[in-house]
């Protein structure tokens, strides 16, 4: 199997966008078809926050509506999202 690359820590700035990065590098005849984002929180269930898919298209959970956005565009093995904000 591939593997996912995501940074240890990304830094943000109250009031400026912030790109969490997410990369998959796939093995030979490996693909991604979907993405998943979760938010996870202290004591707290992780709760879905976006769903990257081709098919589909991206779907992002109402609470995040306008402050989450996919970064790039073309294969998910770039999978990073933008928060606005």
């Amino acid at each position: 199997a591939g593997r996912v690359e995501v940074p240890r820590s990304v830094t943000a700035v109250l009031g400026q966008d912030v790109v969490l990065p997410c990369r998959y590098r796939a093995q030979e005849q490996e693909q991604v078809v979907q993405v998943t984002w979760l938010k996870r929180g202290p004591g707290a269930a992780p709760a879905e926050v976006a769903v990257l898919n081709p098919q589909h298209g991206e779907h992002v959970q109402e609470a995040f509506a306008g402050r989450v956005l996919r970064h790039g565009h073309g294969a998910l093995e770039d999978g990073a999202i933008v928060l606005r904000n």
